[in-house]
């Protein structure tokens, strides 16, 4: 999973995995589902483990490091990026396990594959002797096809933020539906997930208030000390980091050809457009890099820190859109048709980018909330 210096990931692996999800991106895309080999791909490259915890054998990767890798699958297809950036997440969530919890889940190894959903819908978690019985349905599990375990939510009968916590089921304990069918993003198989009556043990669950605050069980390094909210931009942002640079490599390649007579002028201004785009995608990396540096050095407790890292990724993340946006335009009708890639990475980018961790509005009031007078 490591290079021969010991960083991650290997260039290798990770080169491999870009291949096979570049390669297998409009057949993923019209299936609706990631083909086999990209699956093993992105697994060989070891995303699962990236932000392995701490006895879990993880790669210790920083959020740098994890951001670059996925926005180097998702040049090549943005859903192989999204279910790579959430393997790498979710298996930072699981260090909020008690020990034994995190022992259990991650028996397999490295390879082990966690999915999650913290949107429930009909949840019932009631107590049981030593745990939980958990039946429900959730909503938008990513990559639940091919899932070891997954991290559900559930409000338990108590108020405020400390009644929700979160419970780490096997995948001999859920079963799912496929109920995702959208107009981009489509390749994430992002399904309905089900359990019904399954027992969670005590140390398969934890308060989903200690991970938005970064609150561990036990010692953790920055990566996963980090509050959720200052670098949950970043799982979604860095796919779509790469599906922007992907549209720009593609526009490259059209006006790379040479054109003369009537139609230079229109060249000129298309070649115009891409100059600004492709600023607008180096800006959009620097303000992700930045959030990334700050969690990696351990500066999110500084004031206002967080605040601007949540602000940082939702900012990029527009840019990133709207330069897709101008990039697409400039292929026009060529880019439409349904054998082009841009068309498909159109649709992933603003499908990507509607997701709510995204929103800059929310992010913009919770950055001022402590700057300006009410």
């Amino acid at each position: 999973m490591s290079g021969g210096d010991g960083t991650w990931p290997g260039t290798g692996t990770l080169r491999a995995a870009a291949g096979a999800a570049g390669r297998g991106a409009q057949e993923a895309d019209a299936a609706g589902r990631l083909a086999a080999d990209t699956v093993e791909a992105l697994a060989a490259a070891g995303f699962a483990a990236a932000f392995g915890p701490p006895g879990a054998e993880g790669a210790g990767a920083t959020f740098g490091q994890v951001t670059e890798a996925v926005a180097a699958i998702g040049e090549g297809c943005t859903s192989a990026a999204w279910i790579a950036s959430l393997w790498a997440y979710n298996g930072r969530f699981s260090a909020y396990l008690p020990t034994e919890g995190r022992q259990e889940v991650w028996a397999k190894g490295p390879d082990t594959r966690l999915v999650s959903s913290m949107v429930a819908a009909g949840v019932e978690a009631e107590p049981t002797d030593g745990g939980w019985t958990l039946s429900g349905t959730w909503l938008y599990v990513s990559g639940v096809e091919f899932a070891d375990w997954a991290l559900l939510s559930s409000a338990l009968p108590r108020e405020g933020d400390r009644s929700v916590r979160v419970f780490a089921v096997p995948k001999d304990s859920f079963t799912h539906r496929e109920t995702w069918s959208t107009l981009g993003m489509r390749a994430t198989g992002s399904h309905t997930l089900a359990v019904d009556g399954a027992f969670v043990p005590a140390h398969r669950s934890f308060l989903w208030d200690d991970m938005r605050q970064g609150d561990l069980p036990g010692p953790g390094s920055a990566v996963h000390t980090a509050p959720l909210f200052a670098v949950n931009g970043l799982t979604f942002a860095a796919p779509v980091l790469g599906a922007a640079r992907g549209a720009l490599a593609l526009v490259g390649q059209h006006l790379g050809r040479p054109s003369s007579g009537p139609r230079a002028a229109a060249h000129e201004t298309s070649r115009i457009a891409y100059a600004r785009a492709a600023g607008e995608i180096d800006a959009a990396a620097l303000l992700l890099s930045r959030v990334a540096e700050t969690a990696d050095r351990g500066l999110l407790s500084e004031e206002g820190a967080a605040q601007r890292c949540h602000r940082d990724s939702t900012l990029a993340v527009e840019m990133l859109v709207g330069a897709v946006d101008r990039l697409f335009h400039v292929t026009g009708t060529r880019g439409q048709a349904t054998s082009h890639g841009m068309q498909r990475i159109w649709r992933d980018a603003h499908a990507a980018g509607s997701h709510a961790a995204l929103q800059f509005e929310p992010a913009a009031l919770g950055y001022t909330r402590g700057l300006l007078p009410a």
